[in-house]
């Protein structure tokens, strides 16, 4: 990533895809061939950046983050399919941060369109684009974009390989190649003779990679069908490294306090009592922080949190009642963006009714379970880094950074993440990790946020207002005018991670406001930026966490209005649209038994969202349990196009909505004095085993292109719960948590 600045000094994304002011790259700049970061030993060969064979057998390499979602898994499986290998035959390694491990759907899904209504010029457009992620040297986990990234990329790396395998099989068996025929990880010829992949893989890296062509899915032995994870083992035993289970000989461990009004510097400390307990080896003054080494993590932790630091005051307005004060301003503006502009909504439509409405949804934090962390060895000349990330080829240039080194001179090990949900593409907890270590030069050191530290000091996801106006006729939507107001996530992660303007206009911002599969005649959706300065980054699903709650929770306004039931009229806006948006709104009417008439005591709500390329629709009943409010079912429609492993879709949905219900309930990050006030689960609750709804998934394959997994769960979700309460109570939820205006059980 080190040269990403050089490249493109200007401007960078997107939001629009409004690439490089001016900078214009070669044709053999942007196509040519990354280099291999794999360095094989004696005895081994790496046929590819993605396969490598010696005596021991076959190691695949999944560079995707592995944060429960299921990718290491998947992701081997595209490989092996087409290389004829068994999943449990192989080692599977997340590999390098390097260039050639870039992410191909980052560029095409920042293009300007509404996604579900892409031509296939469009969609080809967006994948001959991706090859300058490679050029930008984007290797990331993001955007449910792995599988979408992969699925055509690494079939093809498994296809190359086993023909090259075949092809040296045939050299030395005085055969033409396509007498030939594979089968777990052997070559078999037609007298019977095999002959195993670790036999030929010396001969086989001697020869130029052959192209071949690809299977097709009625051949599929792996693909279209759930596999036993890779991880499931050691991670049942408990043997898989997580970033916080590094240990290296002569580990010290070592915790961080910065300041609590984010974004502001420190103007001294004393550490006279954390020096005087016992264990306490070294504070370090970390610029806008400091920190704390000692024998331990709990006593790093309870050392650095006896410092007495005068701390600089916030650039943002102190309370939260003030922080959406400023936001609201930006509404004053002139939007960023106006993604969707059809027909004329400033004119009513003559015998219409119209209906306004105004949402707030508050900032929230990621709260992973494993708190940031990573350890650094520095040696002068060379630094090594562990941790789990989601971007490594930019966490490792910004770390040999901050180190005073050049990136060749950086080593970075992603281990597995405990939960990820955007916060770990950030840098902060690595390139601290670095500063600590160069004060250490020789010593191994990690560094560990308490919960209160990881909390309080999160990236967030935005706070947001939404300003809706609608009109009905003869029961039908017939205009929607909608204004969002949030700092920008994408701006403020561009100015991070490589000091540019975001150009354009924003895209994230707007996603699941602006493209919505519903045929309204006269639709207009705006985007306006707030300049505030509390920092903010990507939550899973991103703008579509807020956008896609404004437009359902409006959405079943405009039905209630029109006297409609609610999921018929979302069904007669999707079926002239797009038929697989109507298609899982079909799937959950089926399921859930829908009839739009509840009895006493349940209350039932739907929504649909498209994001990430999947239309996912959730109906979720609750009823009244002694006079509070318990999520008693739910059900879940999505359509992938390609369900690569049906059950860990389902999981992705299951787990999305459970992120998605547990931030409508509880979630919520507030401000006083400049200072986040929650610090730990006490202060910011999710959902337990036992306020869990029962849920049925259904995966559809309807639609023409692969949709993501990880993240369309959620969106759907807090809508679709606002929904089934005002179907109980009769009350709308125009703000969230739901913990403030209702009796959520517990």
């Amino acid at each position: 990533m080190a040269s990403i600045g050089k490249i493109a000094r200007r401007t960078f994304l997107i939001g629009s895809a409004a690439i490089v002011g001016g900078v214009a790259f070669g044709a053999y700049y942007v196509s040519r061939p990354a280099p291999n970061p794999l360095s094989p030993g004696e005895g081994e060969t790496a046929l590819s950046p993605f396969v490598l064979i010696d005596q021991q057998g076959v190691t695949l390499f999944a560079p995707r983050a592995e944060m429960g979602q299921g990718v290491k898994t998947t992701w081997a499986a595209l490989i092996a399919e087409e290389l004829d290998v068994e999943l449990d035959a192989v080692r599977v390694l997340h590999g390098p941060a390097a260039a050639a491990y870039y992410n191909s759907a980052f560029i095409g899904d920042a293009l300007p369109n509404r996604g579900y209504n892409v031509s296939d010029f469009q969609h080809s457009l967006g994948e001959t684009l991706g090859v300058l992620a490679r050029t930008l040297n984007l290797q990331g986990t993001g955007g449910s974009t792995s599988m979408k990234d992969g699925y055509t990329r690494m079939r093809h790396a498994g296809a190359s390989a086993r023909e090259t395998l075949k092809q040296a099989a045939a050299n030395r068996l005085g055969l033409d190649r396509d007498q030939l025929k594979t089968a777990n990880g052997m070559v078999q010829a037609p007298d019977g003779t095999t002959l195993s992949y670790s036999e030929l893989a010396m001969d086989a890296g001697k020869l130029d990679p052959i192209k071949a062509e690809l299977r097709p899915s009625s051949e599929w032995r792996l693909l279209g069908k759930s596999q036993p994870r890779v991880d499931m083992v050691e991670k049942a035993t408990g043997t898989a490294e997580f970033g916080i289970d590094v240990r290296q000989p002569g580990l010290k461990f070592a915790s961080v306090r910065m300041n609590p009004r984010l974004g502001a510097g420190m103007n001294s400390f004393d550490a006279s009592e954390a020096q005087s307990m016992p264990g306490v080896e070294k504070i370090v003054d970390m610029g806008d922080g400091v920190a704390v080494v000692a024998s331990n993590t709990w006593l790093a932790m309870q050392a650095v949190e006896a410092i007495n630091v005068d701390w600089q005051e916030a650039p943002y307005p102190p309370e939260t009642d003030q922080i959406f004060a400023h936001i609201s301003k930006a509404f004053d503006e002139a939007p960023n963006s106006t993604m969707r502009d059809d027909g004329d909504v400033d004119q009513l439509p003559e015998g219409a009714s119209e209906i306004s409405a105004e949402y707030q949804l508050p900032y929230l934090a990621h709260a992973t379970m494993e708190p940031m962390n990573a350890t650094a060895l520095y040696e002068g000349n060379k630094l090594t880094v562990w941790c789990g990330n989601q971007m490594p080829t930019i966490i490792l240039s910004r770390c040999a950074e901050e180190a005073g080194l050049d990136s060749e001179q950086v080593d970075l090990h992603t281990t597995y993440l405990g939960g990820g949900f955007g916060r770990r593409v950030e840098l902060d907890f690595s390139v601290l990790a670095t500063r600590l270590a160069k004060q250490m030069p020789g010593v191994p050191v990690q560094l560990t946020w308490s919960r209160e530290e990881d909390m309080r000091h999160d990236f967030y996801r935005p706070g947001a207002i939404a300003r809706m106006r609608g009109a009905i006729k003869d029961g039908v939507a017939v205009l929607m005018d909608g204004q969002v107001a949030a700092a920008s996530s994408t701006v403020q992660f561009m100015d991070r991670i490589a000091g540019l303007p975001a150009g354009g206009p924003d895209k994230v911002h707007v996603e699941g406001f602006f493209n919505p599969p519903y045929a309204i005649p006269n639709f207009r959706m705006s985007g306006h930026l707030s300049d505030i300065k509390i920092p903010v980054g990507f939550w899973r699903s991103v703008g579509n966490s807020f956008n896609g709650f404004f437009v359902e929770s409006f959405i079943d306004e405009m039905a209630h209005e029109a006297g409609t039931d609610p999921l018929e009229f979302r069904l007669a806006l999707a079926r002239t649209e797009w038929a697989p948006a109507a298609g899982v709104l079909e799937a959950v009417k089926e399921m859930s038994g829908w009839t739009g008439k509840t009895p006493d005591g349940v209350g039932r709500g739907v929504a649909m969202c498209y994001s990430f390329g999947t239309p996912v629709a959730e109906v979720i009943e609750v009823v009244d349990d002694d006079g509070s409010i318990r999520i008693n079912k739910a059900w879940i429609a999505c359509d992938m196009g390609v369900a690569l492993d049906p059950e860990t879709v389902k999981a992705q949905m299951f787990g999305g909505m459970a992120y998605g219900l547990s931030a409508a309930c509880f979630g919520e990050i507030t401000f006083a004095d400049g200072e986040v006030e929650q610090g730990n689960f006490p202060d910011y609750d999710a959902l337990r085993m036992h306020t869990m709804p029962q849920t049925e998934v259904r995966v559809l394959e309807t639609q023409k292109h692969l949709g993501g997994a990880g993240e369309p769960g959620t969106p759907p979700a807090a809508p679709a719960l606002t929904n089934a309460i005002f179907d109980l109570t009769g009350k709308r939820a125009r703000r969230l948590p739901l913990m403030h205006d209702f009796d959520i059980m517990v």
